[in-house]
């Protein structure tokens, strides 16, 4: 099930909502939410469901044995079972199929389909585990609280990751008001709107440069589909995120924001301390740190960022193109910290307009490997945004009537002023002038506008997909 669809906004969501309001005892609302994240979760993967119950009940048997003496290797059990869980369902027949091209032997392991969202319910009950054997005093001897931890619907399939500790006082103890259900319809809507208005329509025109023979689009065409895949996996991803936190407003609880205006950054550290934070953040807390983080010289410091930018391209996906981004994310990261490419901190403009250009043009070479089906294809069709300036491309005008039409335009605009710190700004203009009750009526006045096209765009559209489910 996802979010933006008639069944989980009609029918699904107000009736877990209006269940939730009725019983006004925290055990019973759990209770409800736990199988509410269930019933969510089958409806798209009624197999995987056994998957995710037998990972939680598991990694709680774990959390248990972080008490004893013997917890040491408990914890080696537990990253070995989780890891090898991952590593049969999302990496073992793209390690059959490596293994066969270099050495010619065919391996017959049947195709395992990869069940949505099992890298984060993984690296979210794998983060348990870890802080409880660092912090004992936070294991949780009540199952269904780590069954609700763990599978809580609003961010099952596609994060935010969340820390046990961060909502653990908020399971047994939460509550919900006007104000903070209000607050969390507004976020919901907003995230709904980036998804439905402007990451589809960026999907579309990606899709159309990247699904075509790269030889028949022009290389004004292809870097239009370029930038149009960043902003679709921006505001795809972001948008979840948003809705996300707004559900969890909703049933009172508090998640962490996930993004922060990427690509407003001046460097590739800044960068990676505003995109998908709650990976980001798993990755140091988990990987990085336990590697010796800084701490042992600047050489191991490079090399640690290389191993965590590796097993982070690893974790999107079973494919060399998701590995060699993560790889030069890591590279840049490197250069920058050896100061090879300096890291503007002056307030000079046209310093930090380089600085921006170079940032953005990383991020837009990388997500072409990123979006790519090969690293073939990708090196082929970033040589295309250099090379292709004259011939008959013929599926060019395709991509270029996309966004120059006006709808396109408007769309195309509203993404650009939407990936920078705009909102905010506006939200400041009126509350920091003394005018926060208007800034609340015009904030939902705007809110059931969005609302209205969003509707509107899901009962007309056919293209609706998730990027992230995938992962």
């Amino acid at each position: 099930m996802v979010f933006s669809s008639t069944v989980f906004l009609f029918i699904f969501l107000p009736a877990v909502y209006i269940l939730y309001l009725i019983f006004k005892s925290i055990r019973v609302r759990n209770i409800i939410l736990i199988a509410a994240s269930l019933v969510f979760y089958a409806y798209g993967e009624p197999k995987a469901v056994a998957l995710m119950i037998l990972s939680i009940v598991v990694n709680y048997f774990f959390g248990l044995g972080m008490a004893g003496k013997r917890k040491k290797p408990l914890l080696v059990l537990s990253v070995i079972f989780n890891v090898l869980m991952l590593y049969i369902f999302k990496y073992l027949c793209f390690t059959a199929e490596l293994m066969s091209g270099i050495t010619g032997i065919s391996f017959n392991i049947p195709q395992i389909a990869l069940p949505i969202g099992i890298s984060f319910f993984t690296f979210q009950a794998m983060s348990y585990v870890i802080d409880v054997y660092k912090k004992p005093e936070l294991i949780e001897k009540n199952i269904l609280n780590i069954f609700l931890y763990i599978s809580l619907f609003p961010q099952l399939i596609a994060g935010p990751i969340i820390r046990f500790e961060d909502l653990a006082s908020e399971i047994n103890n939460r509550e919900i008001s006007a104000e903070k259900t209000a607050a969390g319809i507004r976020r919901f809507i907003f995230g709904l709107s980036k998804k439905m208005l402007i990451a589809n329509f960026m999907g579309m025109t990606a899709d159309a440069a990247f699904d075509r023979d790269l030889g028949s689009l022009s290389a004004g065409a292809l870097w239009i589909g370029a930038a149009a895949y960043m902003l679709q996996i921006y505001f795809d991803f972001s948008g979840y995120s948003d809705m996300a936190i707004g559900l969890g407003k909703m049933f009172g609880f508090t998640f962490k924001e996930n993004f922060n205006y990427p690509f407003s950054t001046g460097s590739m550290q800044d960068f990676w301390r505003r995109w998908n934070i709650s990976v980001s953040t798993w990755f140091k807390e988990y990987v990085y740190i336990p590697l010796g983080g800084n701490r042992k010289g600047k050489l191991r410091t490079n090399i640690n960022k290389i191993i965590v930018f590796f097993l982070t391209g690893l974790w999107h996906g079973a494919n060399l193109t998701f590995i060699l981004w993560g790889l030069i994310h890591g590279f840049f990261l490197m250069l920058e910290n050896y100061g090879v490419i300096g890291i503007v901190k002056s307030k000079k403009p046209v310093l930090k307009v380089i600085s921006h250009i170079y940032c953005l043009l990383v991020i837009l070479f990388t997500f072409v490997i990123f979006r790519a089906d090969s690293i073939g294809q990708a090196f082929s069709y970033i040589g295309g945004m250099f090379s292709h300036f004259s011939g008959n491309y013929t599926a060019s005008s395709y991509v270029y009537s996309l966004v120059l039409e006006p709808y396109g335009i408007i769309i195309t605009m509203a993404a650009v002023i939407f990936s920078i710190p705009t909102a905010p700004k506006l939200k400041e203009l009126f509350i920091g002038k003394g005018h926060a009750a208007a800034g609340e009526y015009i904030a939902s006045a705007v809110s059931l506008v969005l609302f209205a096209m969003c509707i509107m765009s899901l009962m007309t559209a056919s293209y609706n997909p998730f990027i992230y489910f995938r992962f």
